[in-house]
């Protein structure tokens, strides 16, 4: 859970250097939003994974999959319509609700911590 943490807080900053940065931040911006994919795409399934029997699996997985999807779609378009407006405005929008998510995380490991003890 912390590596996982610790990933999200990382990706949450690729915004700024991405959109404001010269060619060596972009690169950097972009390192960081892979780390933010590849935490979501392995790191987040593999702590998923023993909480959820596995008859319940590829439709928990499923759910979770079509919320991001969903998420996804919605956040890319409100991006859009920022980065016509306000280049500012989109980094805000990106920074705040990928550091909003964070709380999440620690709630989960409170609620796995207590679960186990």
């Amino acid at each position: 859970m912390r590596m996982i943490t610790i990933a999200f807080a990382l990706s949450a900053f690729f915004a700024p250097l991405v959109f404001l940065g010269k060619v060596c931040l972009v690169l950097v911006g972009m390192l960081l939003w892979g780390i933010g994919l590849g935490a979501q795409d392995s790191l987040l399934k593999a702590v998923i994974v023993p909480v959820i029997p596995a008859n319940k699996r590829s439709t928990a997985f499923g759910l979770f999959d079509s919320g991001f999807g969903i998420a996804w779609f919605l956040g890319s378009w409100l991006m859009g319509l920022l980065y016509g407006r306000s280049l500012l405005a989109l980094i805000v929008f990106s920074v705040v609700l990928q550091l909003s998510s964070l709380p999440l995380f620690f709630f989960a490991k409170e609620m796995q911590l207590n679960e186990i003890g």
